[in-house]
């Protein structure tokens, strides 16, 4: 005889169910980097997701609403940052709004495509956008690789629980 798990108390979906869930599983973080017409613009994000190998394609999650998705709206690059463990402050300056997200002690240059290109990250990679897709109150963008640096040092940094972690051993 096979036991039912306890499922304790279910709850109808609605954003809280959500995010409490999502608060549980632990993700990588990404800094989502692009030009715009008044500067750079950025954001954290826990959405990155690989797609594809043939074409090498990645895609990630950005809320209509944020201060980032106008640039990225009409962005033909954007570039992807994979931080590590030693960046948490970083990581932080870019979730949070209002932030002078750009300015010291943030380092960057510009880099292929005139896409802000983040010093000192685990990996990082400029992409074509190939396609933005509605999905609820956020935009799913679908981006294909044109280069990257799949080389930098340290461990990744994870988000969990709402707060940011580095692995442990």
């Amino acid at each position: 005889m096979t036991a039912t798990p306890d499922l304790g108390t279910p709850q109808l979906a609605s954003p809280d169910l959500l995010r409490s869930v999502f608060r549980r599983h632990a993700a990588g973080v990404a800094v989502i980097t692009a030009q715009g017409d008044r500067g750079p613009v950025g954001f954290t994000a826990t959405s990155l997701s690989s797609v594809s190998a043939e074409p090498p394609m990645l895609s990630f999650g950005i809320g209509t609403g944020s201060s980032s998705w106008p640039t990225i709206a009409g962005a033909g690059h954007i570039g992807v940052h994979i931080l590590g463990e030693h960046q948490q402050e970083l990581a932080a300056t870019f979730a949070r709004s209002g932030a002078d997200r750009f300015g010291p002690p943030t380092v960057w240059r510009e880099g292929p495509e005139g896409v802000p290109v983040l010093d000192d990250v685990l990996a990082w990679m400029v992409c074509r956008v190939a396609g933005r897709v509605p999905a609820g109150d956020h935009r799913i963008v679908l981006a294909e690789v044109v280069l990257g640096d799949p080389a930098g040092p340290g461990r990744p940094l994870l988000y969990h629980e709402g707060r940011f972690n580095g692995l442990r051993d």
